[in-house]
């Protein structure tokens, strides 16, 4: 990292010089001091040209065999985003899976869910993901799509996010919002450099947030509060700290289910919160992140990093909630539904991970090498008190829910449920033969040692389990802006949790093995890289299996194999115009589960088809830019039983950025309208812990923003 933050393209110092010295460049040559380049994400409006979720270190996009999508920081401004799903809705292979509004967010991608547990990461180190990890101390946003099982060792299939913080430079912005619902939204960046030769470096992030939902009794509030350190110790050493806290509370909203067990509710009214009693409480979720590294540089060619991160998030959770009817796991066919008082305070989760990691080039037996070797060790630990969920009584989906007394049951003590420490040793070569042809080949070594306890505390399944994780992709680049690749790889993911209602309710299951092949293209053209993945996925299929007489089971049985295809495109289409678009088409099918009515159809919560586009246009009117998105998903079905399926949807958002001074300070306004024609449509019909939910997407939203930097 440079001791101060300045950084310029070497055109545009190569052209100060000769404005400036022209007799310099024309009659002698000049030695410039050596150059030292930081780990930094060029802003490059839409196009990313390098992520570091693909591997162990930030790497070009163009050589990095895996289909990974980067949200830049440009993107997340100009969105107004404050959440993750507001992010990964511009990629068409992801999709929301249970993320109730006033709860943390879940996702699938390429058709499998994502685990709070290992799929999110923060600068490359693994966090608790039962958080919604703000954004505004963040650079950008990557997705790995696919297995990562060489990178993280324990995680699911569909993919892993990682969060890039921020880091030191000058700046000094503030930054107020507000929506249509009368939302406060405040927030600070500030940064610098300093020291006798400016080799500190400072970023600090404040928001404070008093949310406002479209949903009646929805309302919440924000605090957040992020610390980034930089310190250049040598030319050699440098040492990165950061620290983020934040306490987030807001009421959160229970989904819909389907009536009777077999039609979608209609003439349903966004707004409308189920199950609402006065005595419910919003949901409280605190989470602090911690993360260290150290970096050495030997010499030019190999470089040590050490690395220690912490994550702990607390949820509190007092919430009146919807779920069934006296006709079953289901709203009844005439709307009725049964309203619980459902309370799990002090749910404890954390997270401790530290890695070591040598990485070098060498010439061996003549060929390149580029080669990292390392050991990484995880602890992640569970603590949760028995699970309160108590019958009130029956509220209506058309006429809403009549008041009712909490229950008086008392809560139970916390409990240690899990406590799972993961040990790792892995190794992997970028062999280069010539200029075309280039091999990947790695593998980790994953020891894990697995305990879980019931909710009585009775001590249950001790897993101890050694799995090789290989990972192999073959490169030809027939010039320098083109790569094709294929890959494979294998992955080993977390069990799932039985729901309550099975004989083995909450029993955490042993981890299961996957399995991917994936065909790819990248090209780099003019202002646009375009990037094109063809993939087949395979896991255990894990649910909770109908017994008969209305018993189930919750169980790993028979596999799902999801193939599919992912386009996109990203960068400057002309001078004025840069988008970011991509497509995805998948095949999601169940095999072998022992329950035919699962299988020969598509998965549930999966679209066949996906689209989505981002657009900005800037116009002759200095400082004015409009934005533009369209998000398309084809229909999808509501049950496991392929009987019930919900609608395709297309949603359109518009928005406008102006650039200009006021006071003297650089000043950007920027207005977008999310869901322009008010669409009504169910962006979510997944499942979450054995049952099935329906979320509504949001109705017309309007944002306002203004920041200034002083």
């Amino acid at each position: 990292m440079p001791p101060h933050p300045p950084r310029l393209p070497l055109s545009l110092l190569s052209l100060g010089l000769a404005l400036h010295c022209p007799h310099v460049l024309a009659e002698d040559s000049v030695v410039l001091a050596p150059l030292q380049v930081s780990d930094s994400y060029a802003n490059d409006g839409y196009q990313a040209r390098q992520a570091a979720v693909g591997g162990f270190h930030a790497a070009p996009l163009l050589d990095t065999p895996a289909s990974i999508s980067v949200f830049s920081q440009q993107l997340l401004e100009d969105r107004q985003v404050r959440k993750l799903s507001e992010v990964l809705q511009s990629d068409a292979s992801v999709g929301e899976s249970y993320a109730p509004i006033g709860y943390y967010e879940n996702f699938n991608v390429r058709g499998f869910e994502l685990n709070a547990a290992s799929s999110y990461r923060i600068n490359g180190q693994t966090i608790a993901g039962e958080q919604n990890v703000a954004l505004e101390n963040k650079q950008q946003v990557e997705l790995l799509k696919g297995l990562s099982g060489l990178q993280s060792g324990v995680s699911e299939p569909g993919g892993l996010v990682n969060y890039v913080t921020k880091r030191a430079e000058d700046v000094r912005s503030v930054t107020v919002s507000t929506n249509e619902q009368g939302e406060r939204y405040l927030a600070t960046d500030l940064g610098g450099w300093f020291g006798s030769e400016r080799q500190f470096g400072l970023r600090a992030n404040l928001a404070h947030k008093d949310i406002r939902s479209y949903v009646d009794h929805a309302d919440g509030k924000r605090d957040f509060a992020s610390l980034a350190f930089d310190w250049q110790i040598s030319p050699d050493a440098t040492l990165q700290l950061d620290a983020e806290y934040q306490h987030r509370e807001q009421r959160s909203v229970p989904g819909y289910q389907l009536l009777g067990g077999t039609e979608v509710p209609h003439g349903i009214d966004p707004d409308d919160r189920l199950a609402y009693q006065h005595w419910a409480k919003p949901v409280q979720n605190d989470s602090l992140n911690l993360g260290g590294r150290f970096e050495y540089r030997f010499n030019q060619a190999w470089t040590g990093t050490l690395s220690a991160s912490r994550s702990k998030v607390v949820i509190d959770d007092y919430s009146s909630f919807a779920w069934g009817s006296s006709e079953g796991a289901f709203f009844g066919s005439n709307g009725d539904y049964d309203i619980y008082d459902f309370r799990s305070p002090d749910d404890t989760r954390r997270t401790d991970e530290a890695q070591a990691m040598l990485s070098g080039r060498f010439d061996a037996l003549g060929v390149g090498h580029e080669l990292s070797v390392g050991s990484s060790a995880q602890r992640r630990t569970l603590d949760q008190r028995p699970y309160y969920n108590e019958w009130l009584g029956t509220g209506n989906i058309h006429t809403g829910a009549p008041a009712f007394a909490p229950s008086d049951k008392p809560i139970g003590a916390s409990e240690r449920r899990l406590d799972s420490r993961q040990y790792g040793l892995f190794i992997s070569d970028r062999i280069s033969f010539n200029e075309q042809w280039q091999t990947v080949l790695g593998a980790r070594e994953v020891r894990l040692d697995e305990k879980t306890w019931d909710e009585n505390g009775v001590a249950g399944r001790h897993t101890r389990q050694y799995e090789l994780l290989p990972n192999a992709a073959l490169i030809y680049k027939p010039q320098a802006d083109t790569t094709v690749y294929a890959s494979y790889s294998k992955g080993l993911s977390a069990g799932g949790t039985a729901p309550w209602f099975a004989s083995n309710a909450a029993q955490i299951l042993a981890p299961t093995t996957s399995h991917q092949l994936e065909l790819g293209l990248k090209h780099d053209w003019q202002g646009l890289s375009f990037s094109a993945a063809l993939f087949q996925i395979r896991q255990a299929y894990q649910y909770a299996r109908p017994d008969g007489a209305g018993n189930f089971t919750y169980v790993q049985q028979g596999q799902q194999k999801n193939t599919g295809l992912e386009l996109g495109a990203s960068g400057w289409v002309t001078q004025n115009l840069q988008v970011q678009a991509s497509a995805a088409a998948i095949r999601a099918r169940v095999q072998n589960s022992g329950t035919e009515a699962y299988e020969g159809h598509q998965a549930i919560n999966v679209p066949k088809l996906r689209a989505a586009l981002q657009a900005e246009y800037t116009l002759p009117l200095a400082g004015l830019a409009l934005l533009g998105g369209a998000r398309y998903s084809a229909s999808k079905y509501a049950s496991q039983a392929g009987n019930v399926e919900v609608g395709g949807y297309t949603v359109f958002d518009v928005g406008s950025r102006y650039r200009t001074h006021i006071g003297g300070y650089d000043t950007v306004l920027r207005l977008t309208v999310d869901n322009l024609f008010d669409k009504r449509y169910w962006r979510d019909v997944g499942d979450y812990l054995g049952d099935n939910y329906l979320f509504q997407g949001a109705p017309r939203t309007a944002r306002l923003s203004a920041s200034v930097s002083f």
